[in-house]
């Protein structure tokens, strides 16, 4: 399939299941784009703005058809002491640059260190979105008329049990559509939309954000904007994975990066904040019936016109609506058979997991919690590494020569293993290290390898390395200094 037909089929391969997906996503929206509005500190407006902008760029521009991307509680907790110190406008300079640096990522091909996060991160990661997502609606259960309760519980039966009848309405929209219409005939005295704060009644317009253009400025929106763009990638990349494996279709993890970069910029230019990819609104649109680009365009484009034309009628949704569907994704989004795995998978894989939960749950922060599960699986995995590797040797029939004989890869977690395994008390006529079976990876074995062929040089013997390979003898030949003139000097002096 070429390159237009295949984005052809992305846009009108499922009309209709993406047109009534994007609907259920925008009604979605209005209200997180709101809370994160205030999580910024900024009016509601800057949220759902954005919202409408990230949603329809990145259904152009963006790597992932079926993807919503919109304002999100991972970027907006970043900004809050920018907007606080400085106010809106450096916060729209920053979204600005913080677009750029991720199109700049998407150039330079970084969306391919997402090879280097482990199913167990990532798994840890979709765990503590869902409780996330969780958490997020307590607040609305707090305090409120039993009525809510009563509400909430009839839209999760909605939900579930609406399929049975028939699955060609997504029964989150159903169950939206009933509870208000509940709420209104009956009038009903619940929290609705509207009480989260005024709807914008008016396009959003182009402006330039009313900074000082200096270095100074630069050096202020800079970490923020950094910031924002590594955290908003971390998330888009990971929440696309998840959509590839949701949908069993491939994404460009590097033109994702390109679109987020594009959107944002565009964003800040009409007076949004910065976003990223939710997972929580993905697995809405996926569930919905969502696929296409067009899904996540519809989402953006019915968000604007909900809020802009039908305000009225959507501020009249009860939050109970909305708290259902949020309270089904973050049941969908929780690997339940994680908790399972847990006694069957390898340990270190349990433990990465649950650190990565724990992390971003405690900190309320994704990139801490990815980065704490991402070390983990680093060192692990080096240890793991480590432990296959052995030197053994054999003495010749006249005790004057010794074969060493490595096996396993010798590296930063190995090279001290390496080293404690050879003899220098002994010191023979000859010695061979026969590395045929063993690879030789960066600095810190090189030096391990220097060491050992210099003590037994200073003992007294010749040495021989044998059956180096070619990509082994490459860094050897470049970083090893036993061959060198004065090496031997050079390992005395230390």
């Amino acid at each position: 399939m070429t390159f237009l037909a295949a984005y052809r089929d992305q846009w009108i391969g499922n009309i209709r299941g993406d047109l009534l997906a994007g609907l259920v996503v925008a009604l979605a929206l209005i209200p997180e784009a709101i809370a994160f509005s205030v999580i910024a500190g900024v009016d509601p407006k800057v949220g759902l703005y954005a919202s409408f902008s990230i949603a329809v760029l990145v259904a152009i521009t963006g790597g992932r058809p079926g993807m919503i991307s919109a304002a999100t509680a991972a970027t907006a907790v970043l900004m809050v002491t920018l907007v606080k110190d400085y106010g809106l406008q450096y916060l729209l300079a920053a979204t600005v640059l913080a677009g750029l640096l991720q199109i700049a990522a998407g150039i330079l091909r970084l969306g391919m260190v997402m090879r280097f996060v482990s199913r167990s991160v990532m798994t840890g990661f979709v765990n503590a979105l869902a409780i996330l997502i969780f958490l997020a609606q307590v607040p609305e259960l707090i305090g409120v008329p039993w009525l809510t309760y009563l509400m909430v519980a009839a839209g999760l039966a909605v939900i579930y049990l609406f399929p049975l009848l028939t699955k060609s309405i997504p029964s989150p929209l159903v169950c939206i559509l009933l509870l208000t219409a509940a709420a209104m005939l009956f009038g009903f005295d619940v929290r609705t939309v509207s009480d989260l704060g005024e709807l914008p009644s008016t396009l959003p317009i182009f402006l330039i954000p009313q900074i000082p253009f200096n270095l100074e400025t630069l050096m202020i929106i800079l970490p923020y904007s950094a910031a924002v763009a590594a955290v908003g990638l971390l998330e888009s990349l990971m929440t696309a994975s998840i959509v590839d494996e949701l949908t069993d279709t491939p994404s460009d993890k590097n033109r994702e990066c390109i679109g987020q970069g594009i959107a944002n910029t565009a964003t800040g230019f009409i007076g949004g904040m910065a976003g990223c990819a939710m997972i929580g609104q993905s697995m809405i649109n996926v569930k919905s019936g969502g696929r296409g680009r067009l899904s996540t365009f519809c989402a953006g484009a019915f968000l604007l016109f909900m809020i802009v034309v039908l305000g009225d009628w959507v501020g009249r949704i009860p939050m109970a609506a909305l708290v259902a569907i949020m309270i089904m994704v973050s049941i969908g989004t929780f690997s339940w058979s994680s908790i399972k795995n847990l006694r069957h998978h390898p340990r270190s894989s349990s433990i990465v997991m649950v650190a990565t939960v724990v992390g971003v749950v405690l900190t309320h922060n994704l990139a801490i919690g990815v980065l704490v599960g991402v070390l983990l699986s680093g060192i692990f995995f080096s240890w793991k590494i480590a432990q296959i590797f052995r030197v053994t040797s054999t003495l010749s029939p006249d005790g004057r020569a010794r074969t060493y004989v490595v096996e396993g890869q010798i590296f930063f977690a190995s090279a001290e293993a390496f080293t404690a395994a050879f003899d220098f008390r002994e010191a023979p006529d000859r010695v061979t290290i026969d590395v045929t079976h063993a690879h030789i990876w960066d600095i810190s074995s090189v030096a391990a390898l220097d060491m050992v062929v210099l003590k037994f040089r200073r003992e007294g013997a010749d040495v021989d390395i044998v059956g180096i390979n070619q990509a082994s003898e490459t860094i050897v030949d470049k970083l090893a200094i036993h061959d060198k003139p004065g090496a031997l000097e050079r390992l005395m002096g230390h």
